[in-house]
């Protein structure tokens, strides 16, 4: 089956209860790995936020977000997503995290993006992995996942040399 085509984009203030409901109906598929932000509002401004959405249409499936951004002799960023019910298992992810990378290495010229995904979540280890994001080690209590307490992280990453454009063959 082919994956539909898929858009990134910003959001806009019209997006606020779409996402909101697309939480709301994705607990079971979140928890307990991740909880919506308390403020969704100010989570949707940030700057590096996109929303992965259905080009036919515009319905939003998931959410991409680069942070962290530290310039200079580093060039590196932290990389977090989700995916809402019911596009999960899909492959909307998998072809959303390529358009992420493009604008990662592409246009905002980072060397270096990294992924910290708690090791029972299988599910997004696999995305990673089929990305291209090798598993660099093992971050004890890294994260208060949702203030319900610190979990253990894998660290992934993936460099701007060793990232293929899928678009560019």
């Amino acid at each position: 089956m082919q994956t539909p085509a898929l858009l990134l984009r910003r959001s806009e203030a019209a997006d606020l209860e779409a996402v909101r409901a697309a939480y709301a109906r994705s607990v079971s598929l979140h928890q307990p790995w991740t909880y919506p932000p308390r403020n969704l509002e100010a989570s949707l401004r940030e700057e590096h936020r996109y929303l992965l959405c259905l080009a036919a249409g515009g319905e939003i499936v998931g959410t991409f977000n680069i942070s962290g951004i530290v310039r200079g002799y580093f060039h590196s960023a932290y990389l977090g997503y989700e995916v809402y019910v019911p596009h999960q298992g899909k492959g909307y992810m998998r072809r959303g995290l390529q358009l992420l990378l493009q604008k990662a290495f592409g246009e905002l010229n980072l060397h270096r993006l990294e992924a910290n995904i708690q090791p029972e979540n299988k599910a997004s280890i696999a995305l990673v992995r089929t990305a291209g994001f090798v598993r660099e080690g093992y971050s004890r209590q890294y994260l208060n996942i949702g203030g319900r307490g610190w979990k253990d992280h894998e660290r992934w990453a993936i460099l701007n040399p060793e990232w293929r454009d899928p678009d560019a063959a």
